[in-house]
């Protein structure tokens, strides 16, 4: 490593359902990292949970990191703030870190555990602090917090896995679901992102079929009322000495009859709209929104809120993602990029906001 450059540690891959989609979104992260001023060191985790190191960004792209026998562990002490990088012979290199960049989404990136190694390693980070990340990350907790803000969302009901083990439980629970939403319903784990097990219920069977669905992705579940309306996005950057701003409305044209998981990244029908057609008050109310909301879950760096619009222009708050994607088709990116930030700016802006931020 270069002693006149910072080092940073950018973060991939990861044990949750969106691997594949880390993987993606790291190469357009790294490759806009300025390379003068900073010493770039690629760790891949795979889906198993090892730590590996990646020799090149060409290795992410072919998949090929994966068979690495390098290792490459961030240690949670204080003091060393460094990464072992060890070889097969059993050669190790303790390399200290100025900044990581945890570009991972789902379990064990985006719900505040990674956030707390590098809390208790010292080492300053780039995107949502270890609370704000937990409680964006669980949408039923999430929906708690936005309630206390007064924003207006879907009404909701939460499960947990434990209460439909049997089919007694489901019955119970798709016929309370149904009482108190009625039909149709979306349903979700709520702790997974890409909308990863996520159905449409329109009848009782159909319910019990996706409460089935989400519990295997998740032990809690929300359920929400349908909202007849589309699904816009708006990208939030700030927190700390940077002001909290949101950078346009932006809406995907699904192929599907909801934007899953299969139509967002699989289905090349979908198209991105970087200016929604929507009246100017109405996206001023999106954005003004996406910062509250952002400020609610003591956001920090980085978020992309979503939110449903009516056919009389309402807006009803849908989710929040503290760290969204970064792939060449990623709404994040793309709704900067629209707004005359380039993908180097934005990283650069994004690490930057991460090295000033109060690690006390």
């Amino acid at each position: 490593m270069e002693m006149d450059k910072r080092n940073i540690a950018v973060i991939f891959g990861g044990q949750s359902t969106e691997h594949e989609v880390s993987c993606m979104s790291v190469v357009n992260v790294a490759s806009n990292i300025d390379t003068d001023k900073l010493e770039v060191i690629l760790i891949g985790i795979t889906k198993e949970g090892r730590w590996l190191l990646a020799e090149s960004l060409d290795s992410v792209k072919d998949g090929s990191w994966r068979e690495s026998e390098v290792t490459a562990e961030i240690s949670p002490d204080a003091v060393r703030k460094s990464v072992l990088i060890t070889t097969p012979d059993g050669k190790a290199m303790d390399v200290e870190l100025d900044i990581v960049f945890p570009v991972l989404h789902g379990k064990f990136g985006e719900d505040g555990t990674i956030q707390g190694l590098l809390e208790m390693a010292g080492i300053p980070y780039v995107g949502c602090g270890v609370l704000s990340s937990a409680v964006s990350m669980d949408k039923f907790y999430t929906k708690i917090i936005v309630e206390k803000a007064g924003i207006r969302q879907a009404a909701y009901v939460g499960i947990r896995r434990g209460d439909i083990k049997d089919e007694a439980g489901l019955e119970k629970a798709a016929d309370d679901i149904a009482g108190k939403l009625g039909c149709p319903v979306f349903i979700k784990p709520s702790r997974a992102g890409s909308s990863v097990g996520v159905t449409k219920a329109s009848d009782k069977n159909e319910i019990i079929e996706g409460l089935k669905k989400a519990a295997k992705v998740d032990s809690k579940i929300l359920v929400e009322e349908f909202i007849e309306g589309h699904e816009v996005e708006c990208a939030v950057f700030g927190g700390g000495d940077d002001e909290v701003r949101a950078a346009g409305v932006g809406e995907i044209l699904a192929a599907a009859e909801f934007y899953d998981y299969d139509a967002k990244y699989n289905n090349p029908e979908s198209k991105t709209v970087l200016d929604a057609d929507l009246p100017e008050d109405t996206k001023r109310k999106i954005m003004e929104d996406a910062v509250e909301i952002f400020k609610a879950v003591d956001g920090y760096g980085l978020s992309r809120v979503d939110f449903f619009v009516t056919r009389d222009n309402e807006v009803i708050f849908n989710e929040i993602n503290t760290m969204p994607g970064f792939t060449a088709i990623s709404m994040y990116p793309m709704l900067w990029e629209n707004r005359g930030v380039s993908k180097k700016e934005l990283v650069e802006m994004l690490i930057e906001n991460g090295l000033k931020r109060d690690m006390g």
